[in-house]
């Protein structure tokens, strides 16, 4: 088979800084901006939190503030696209999802507008708000709309690049990023490809695919099973929808088995949608890191990560159930 994946050479990662996916955001559109004149932004009062400062600031006339009105939001940004422009709405995942998911569906899915839904402060990672401004059904909620892109990528690098390469994607797509500074682990200058998955790390014994933050803890578990002498392949999803079929099997007839990890619930998300394809290609055991079927709490990110787990550990833990499933 031929692989319709992106190599990343097979060694540690490591990394200098952590820098907020949300920010990766703001410089991908400012550029965005900057390389197309149709680009026009919408916030609902959360500009600075969206880091959309920088494109308002240089492109004030294409940028529109609606208020704590997100349901009005999407509607204007469906609008504006049938004058030609490219919205970019912003505001936390929660309300850019849940609180108008009707107004998506209606005015944006059906038509198949061209509206980029960016959504910050998502998953646990939002932290010690809580419960109420944390949600983990949103990837789902999102890929059952048809003909809805779905994209979560895994740092600052690539969060930037994602921003950038929604510009030329013709059609309606949700970008889903997060709060906390996290590790740059990615090249500035990787170039991103919608609905093609990365390999980080390649190996035999088992294959990690991870979206989102959790790519940095698959890498890092992937250090602690190579101590222990088991070679993991490890593939960063960031394309939920749609998704890199020949990745998977490609990967999967290689190791036989399969661990998902995302910041997401266990029902409807990246590993259910990693096992619809190998169910339908290349049935194999399938292991999921995600939270399981519970609403957050306030803490930090990582206290939260690791009591909801989604830790390396986890992933370790995980790994070494599928492989005893594995024939």
């Amino acid at each position: 088979m031929t692989s319709s994946t992106t190599a990343i050479p097979s060694t540690r990662y490591t990394y200098t800084e952590k820098k907020d996916t949300r920010s990766g955001f703001g410089a991908g559109l400012l550029e965005a901006g900057r390389q197309n004149e149709n680009v026009v932004a919408l916030c609902a009062d959360l500009t600075g939190s969206l880091k959309m400062d920088a494109f308002k600031k240089e492109f004030p006339h294409r940028f529109f503030q609606v208020g704590i009105a997100e349901a009005n939001m999407m509607g204007i940004a469906a609008g504006l696209t049938i004058g030609g422009k490219i919205p970019f709405t912003g505001t936390f995942a929660n309300f850019s999802t849940g609180r108008v998911y009707d107004q998506i569906r209606q005015s944006i899915a059906y038509s198949h507008k061209n509206v980029k839904i960016c959504a910050s402060h998502a998953g646990l990672t939002l932290g010690e708000d809580g419960a109420t401004h944390q949600i983990l059904e949103d990837m789902g909620m999102m890929k059952m709309l048809p003909g809805m892109t779905v994209i979560v990528p895994c740092d600052y690098n690539q969060t930037r690049a994602a921003t950038l390469a929604l510009v030329n994607h013709y059609g309606p797509a949700y970008l889903r990023f997060g709060r906390p500074a996290w590790p740059v682990f990615t090249e500035p200058d990787r170039p991103f490809v919608i609905g093609k998955a990365d390999v980080m790390i390649e190996g035999t014994d088992v294959t990690i695919i991870a979206c989102g933050h959790m790519v940095w803890h698959a890498i890092e578990a992937e250090a602690m099973l190579r101590a222990t002498g088991i070679q993991a392949e490890v593939i960063n999803l960031h394309t939920i929808k749609p998704i890199d079929t020949e990745a998977i099997l490609q990967s999967a007839e290689k190791t036989g088995c399969v661990v998902t990890c995302e910041e997401h619930q266990v029902n409807g998300g990246l590993g259910e949608s990693v096992a619809h394809v190998l169910c339908r290609h290349y049935p194999a055991p399938v292991e999921m890191v995600a939270v399981n079927d519970s609403f957050g709490e306030s803490g930090t990110p990582t206290q939260l990560l690791r009591k909801y787990g989604l830790a390396p550990e986890n992933i370790v833990d995980a790994v070494k159930k599928v492989l005893g499933r594995k024939k």
